[in-house]
């Protein structure tokens, strides 16, 4: 990142090409929308491009990346509020294979979905620390860094998350069985 800072802009499809899926990954979890989470990249790393003299490279570039991430997020969620939600067709389109593992298939499915509707009860803090830690693999100190705390709260904080969607995912699945 201090290369494009410094004028080499060539180098900013390097960053988008490693750190693209991770950050898709981050902004899917969060959203659970396909087209808007790809749209939210775009927007992260344009954002990148033109705030790239903010960068000041005594930090990671991880812990600078997620912030304007989360800027970004924040923006995409202020402006569905105001225009109602916003939902990908391509999750409706979804289909699932038939086959002697179609039940299989079903069952995982339905795991998957149950904790997926979890995660979005989920406060959006709770949320977001479980998709940095667990999805995202970032480490205690760059989570703390992204989100401004210390490492101890990061700790107690994941232990909560994970105690409530324990709770959320039990309940949504006692409602389908």
């Amino acid at each position: 990142m201090l290369k494009v800072k410094s004028g080499d802009l060539d180098k900013m499809a390097l960053l988008f090409q490693r750190h693209h899926r991770p950050l898709y990954g981050f902004l899917y979890h969060m959203t659970n929308q396909r087209e808007s989470s790809e749209d939210m990249v775009q927007n992260v790393f344009y954002r990148m491009l033109k705030s790239r003299h903010t960068f000041t490279g005594e930090g990671e570039f991880i812990t600078w990346m997620y912030h304007l991430a989360r800027n970004v997020l924040k923006d995409h969620i202020k402006k569905n509020r105001r225009s109602g939600n916003h939902y990908d067709m391509a999750d409706f389109a979804e289909k699932i294979a038939g086959g002697e593992h179609a039940d299989l298939l079903v069952e995982k499915k339905m795991e998957a979905k149950a904790l997926q509707n979890a995660m979005a009860n989920l406060s959006p803090e709770s949320r977001e620390i479980l998709v940095l830690s667990r999805f995202q693999e970032l480490k205690y100190f760059e989570i703390a860094q992204i989100l401004d705390i210390s490492v101890g709260a990061v700790k107690v904080r994941i232990h909560r998350a994970i105690a409530q969607l324990k709770t959320l995912y039990l309940q949504l699945e006692s409602k389908i069985a």
